[in-house]
């Protein structure tokens, strides 16, 4: 049995709302009303609706529903791109743009990134004001790929700041938008005020199927709207991924302060444990990264045999680095599932097995 394969097996997992299968959209269609009309090429009720809700709750004039983040983001950046006539965007090197997406704003948009700050921390205010002439600037929060990790959020008031005296669009990442603000103890459109343009995901902390908003002016979002079309994201009906999107949106929105505590508890528990650490040190959001001493094949051996020994699964992966390896927690209500006693025997089996 390889790692991924125990934890597949497992029957509770510290990380996610679950296992995606079926069930995931099966239990958003169930409390729908079957006699909901769907959406037609990017127009009807049920799209609309949701628009609208997003909308409200961003506080931005207008939004638009998207099939993929990746769609809306290339979009995003196109549109303040043509807008300005600057073919130079900036972001962090480790931006999904950057690292995930086949260099699709460059092949689709010959647009031109410049990458800001180092791989290995947030990008600084001072690297902001020091940024040459571009039409936009794109956050991501929290930044994934460093763990999690954000900016005060003064500091984020004065990149927007700085952003807006100099002309350049600020552009929210804001996959996990929804994970921030209990750290921030702010709402969502206080957050996003700070923003020109907004991208939410509805299939990361949220747990739906699939499916993205962006958000920001009206005369912005009907750009989005034309370019969707072109990128061939207006489905003959989008309501198979609105509809979970919706459900696993109001069943989720209020519970990330409850992920975010036990996100805490969680790393500490870790923290204690010989040759383990997280990044960051306490979270700041319900995630974080767990490293391991060891070698691939130790780390992934010594989880495999501890998956199996208690039933939870800790990770069906680890990345190898110089002379430990890491993978990532995202806490959910998969975890909530886990009773006190099960979770006391996951790190006494952990402690064990070290």
């Amino acid at each position: 049995m390889d790692l991924r394969t125990s934890y597949q097996q497992t029957t509770h997992q510290l990380s996610g709302h679950g296992k995606r299968n079926v069930g995931v959209l099966q239990r958003a269609f169930e409390q729908a009303d079957p006699e909901q009309t769907s959406d037609h090429y990017g127009t009807g009720e049920v799209i609309e609706q949701f628009e609208q809700k997003l909308a409200t709750r961003l506080g931005t004039e207008a939004a638009v529903f998207f099939p993929s983040g990746t769609m809306a983001q290339q979009i995003a950046l196109r549109i303040w791109s043509d807008k300005t006539g600057n073919r130079s965007v900036a972001y962090h090197p480790l931006c999904h743009l950057e690292i995930h997406e086949q260099d699709g704003l460059r092949q689709l948009h010959h647009l031109e990134p410049l990458l800001i700050g180092g791989a290995d921390r947030l990008m600084t205010l001072e690297e902001v004001k020091a940024l040459p002439d571009v039409a936009c600037l794109l956050v991501e929060l929290p930044q994934r790929e460093l763990g999690g990790y954000l900016p005060p959020f003064d500091e984020l008031e004065a990149i927007s700041r700085h952003c807006r005296d100099r002309g350049i669009h600020l552009h929210l990442d804001g996959a996990r938008l929804f994970e921030t603000l209990p750290y921030y103890e702010k709402t969502a459109e206080e957050v996003c005020a700070l923003f020109d343009s907004v991208y939410v995901s509805f299939y990361k902390g949220i747990g739906g199927v699939a499916g993205a908003i962006l958000g920001g002016p009206k005369a912005f979002c009907d750009e989005a709207r034309i370019w969707k079309r072109r990128y061939g994201g207006d489905l003959i009906g989008l309501y198979p991924y609105i509809t979970p999107a919706d459900y696993y949106y109001e069943l989720r929105k209020d519970r990330m302060g409850t992920y975010y505590e036990h996100a805490k508890a969680l790393a500490t528990r870790f923290n204690a444990l010989d040759g383990v650490w997280t990044t960051p040190d306490v979270p700041v959001t319900n995630m974080f990264h767990l490293h391991m001493n060891g070698d691939a094949e130790t780390v992934s051996n010594w989880i495999e045999r501890v998956q199996t020994e208690t039933g939870i699964g800790i990770t069906g992966y680890v990345v190898p680095h110089d002379g430990h390896c890491s993978t990532e927690i995202s806490v959910g209500d998969a975890f909530l599932d886990i009773d006190t006693s099960r979770l006391d025997k996951l790190f006494e089996v952990l402690s064990h097995q070290q």
